[in-house]
């Protein structure tokens, strides 16, 4: 890692950052209830306002966005506009619609984090609002191309599941805020714990799947991204931001979203950043798909 590069500041809560085609990032501010664009050229524009509280997004395979829609919070903040909690879409003409707000029954609490798997399915962590005294349940949902969904996992207590990758071989990855662990959900039904993220007290968020299938991990609260091997095993470690939230490769470029200080107040605050690190070369490219009346 090197080369760190503050690109943009001034941002509400960024998270979920995803690469355009053209290397453009788009990225929701959560405190601004938009999805915003920056690129070289201009630096950082909305792209359109979702109203509640976006929480993650990425692009699918024909140009649409899907947006993790958490309802309007971020800790205690609540949004001017609030709205019900579920995957959003965004056309490439900017028209937004609601994809889902209830699966098998259950109503959404807060999607947070989104990942395309290489069936092109949509899988994503609903935690709901992060309240570790009074927590709500902790589920893993998929969407399938069909727009047919269904729950994959319920947590049998809260950790609030956070971050999410898909693997190659179709496994579920995500990390959990709540206990600051990592864990693996293979095809066949196998869960395996991939550990405790190092530190004292980690909170992770976001995730991302590096070089060599490593694991890259930041943590609000360690001000930095922890790179695991893929058995979990703790190998890297390097600081980035005040408090840094998501992140997203892009060949040999790694572009993570930071909130700058944590969400502790009902007041929202605009002082995150857009960082650039250069980086080792060979990270997998996200899977994509496109799901039925999702556009």
């Amino acid at each position: 890692m090197e080369n760190l590069r503050l690109i943009a500041e001034g941002l509400g809560w960024p998270e979920g950052p995803t690469v355009a085609v053209d290397g453009s990032v788009v990225f929701v501010e959560c405190y601004g209830s938009r999805l915003s664009r920056w690129t070289a050229a201009h630096g950082v524009s909305e792209l359109v306002n979702v109203t509640g509280g976006p929480n993650s997004s990425i692009f699918g395979s024909d140009g649409e966005l899907y947006v993790c829609q958490n309802g309007g919070t971020v800790g205690p903040w609540r949004a001017p506009v609030m709205t019900a909690a579920g995957i959003q879409v965004v056309s490439p003409s900017g028209r937004v619609s609601k994809l889902v707000t209830e699966i098998d029954g259950l109503k959404l609490n807060g999607p947070n984090d989104l990942a395309f798997g290489p069936d092109g399915a949509l899988y994503f962590t609903d935690p709901g609002t992060y309240r570790p005294d009074d927590p709500e349940p902790s589920r893993i949902f998929v969407i399938l191309p069909s727009g047919d969904a269904h729950l994959v996992l319920e947590f049998p207590s809260p950790v609030f599941p956070n971050g999410i990758v898909v693997e190659g071989d179709g496994s579920i990855v995500w990390d959990e805020s709540y206990t600051g662990r990592v864990g693996r959900l293979r095809p066949d039904g196998t869960i395996e714990d991939l550990g405790r993220l190092p530190g004292e007290n980690p909170i992770p968020d976001g995730m991302a799947v590096g070089p060599c299938g490593r694991l890259y991990v930041t943590d609000l609260v360690g001000q930095g991204i922890h790179v695991l091997e893929p058995d979990g095993r703790p190998v890297d470690f390097f600081p980035c931001g005040g408090a840094p939230t998501n992140l997203a490769f892009n060949d040999d470029t790694l572009f993570v979203t930071d909130a700058g200080v944590l969400a502790t107040g009902v007041e929202a605050s605009f002082v995150g950043a857009l960082w650039s690190i250069d980086v080792e070369p060979g990270a997998p490219k996200p899977f994509t798909g496109t799901i039925r009346g999702g556009k």
